[in-house]
């Protein structure tokens, strides 16, 4: 019979392996569920694996996708390496789409291009706000970190819809939740014309090799990482719990407030109830799969972006629901936590001896 052998140490090579195994078998079991629903398995696997990576239309619309993501994953990968666990990016995203498109929709016609950089910004300090809330019962009241991050996404949801159907509502927009559309100053700048790609991708770049020597690299970055693998061995050695608390929690609600922005100003062009489209949920998924590493991180990202433009494919070409998108992330997710078993245990065929499990 098979059974679970415990490894003398934890597997390098499994550690590496195990995302990829858990594609393969996502692919494997997409297949299936492509045959159960009646449609050709390859033209299924097209969709979500070839028609995203075509031609530099496609390209581009899966740099669209993949930014934010990358964002807002390596904001969480700080979190999650410090043993904080952010659930609600969601929210902080929201947040830095409302301050970032409340700087936009100042603008007037000849404002200059550097208010970008402000609506950018904004979306920062926004984000970084909505976290530092969580930031602070945590601090002062040691409440869970997972609920109260996750329950302020609801939060942030109520807020974008009263504004939109309320204050900010666009007067001719024909009674539509929606502002107006932000003026060509605020939009930000794409990288090639007639492509939606733009500055995003630089920014994220930029950002992978500064969380890079962060993490790496640096005091700080150390110290978060022993307070989150070892609490006791951080406070012997004086590092402090309470400024990596805030530090990590800022630090992801601004990455994903900058994310909120960028997708404000940039592909929706104004704010609408459909500003939330789970990329904060979807960065927990990208943030594990890459490891938590930010070089592993920008390949999962694309891997989930192809997820998301694979759905909306499938819906309008093979008749599926959207939420196809989701299963395929959800079964990414399984079956990566299925084979990280083997980073600890090894597969051994016989009857149950010392050590099994």
């Amino acid at each position: 019979m098979l059974r679970l052998e415990a490894r003398p140490q934890p597997s390098k090579a499994m550690s590496l392996a195990s995302p990829l195994i858990a594609l393969v078998l996502t692919t494997i079991i997409g297949i299936a569920l492509f045959a159960l629903l009646g449609k050709d398995p390859v033209k299924g696997l097209q969709v979500f694996f070839v028609e995203p990576l075509k031609d530099a239309r496609a390209l581009s619309e899966l740099s669209v996708k993949a930014v934010p993501l990358v964002l807002i994953a390596l904001g969480l990968a700080v979190c999650f390496r410090s043993n904080l666990w952010n659930i609600g990016a969601e929210g902080q995203f929201i947040v830095g789409a409302l301050a970032g498109g409340w700087v936009a929709l100042q603008a007037q016609p000849d404002s200059s291009r550097g208010i970008v950089v402000l609506i950018l910004a904004a979306g920062v300090l926004g984000g970084m706000a909505w976290a530092g809330i969580t930031a602070l019962l945590r601090d002062r009241f040691n409440a869970s970190e997972i609920l109260v991050s996750l329950m302020l996404v609801y939060v942030a949801e109520m807020l974008l819809s009263y504004l939109v159907y309320g204050p900010w509502k666009d007067p001719k927009g024909f009674n539509f939740p929606q502002t107006i559309t932000f003026l060509e100053p605020t939009k930000i700048p794409r990288l090639v014309d007639g492509l939606r790609a733009n500055i995003g991708v630089l920014i994220a770049l930029v950002a992978v090799g500064g969380f890079t020597a962060f993490l790496f690299r640096t005091y700080r970055g150390f110290a978060l990482q022993v307070g989150g693998l070892a609490p006791a061995a951080a406070l012997y050695a004086g590092f402090s719990s309470r400024g990596a608390l805030w530090t990590a929690l800022l630090v992801s609600g601004g990455m994903a407030g900058l994310a909120g922005a960028l997708e404000a100003a940039g592909p929706l062009g104004q704010l609408t109830p459909y500003v939330p489209v789970g990329y904060g949920f979807a960065a927990i998924i990208v943030a594990f799969v890459g490891r938590l590493h930010p070089v592993g991180i920008v390949f999962s990202a694309l891997l989930m972006s192809m997820f998301y433009i694979g759905g909306e494919l499938a819906q309008s070409r093979l008749g599926l629901p959207k939420s196809l998108t989701g299963v395929f992330q959800g079964l990414l997710l399984f079956t990566l936590l299925a084979c990280d078993t083997l980073i600890a245990y090894r597969v051994r065929w016989g009857a149950a001896g010392k050590g099994a499990r």
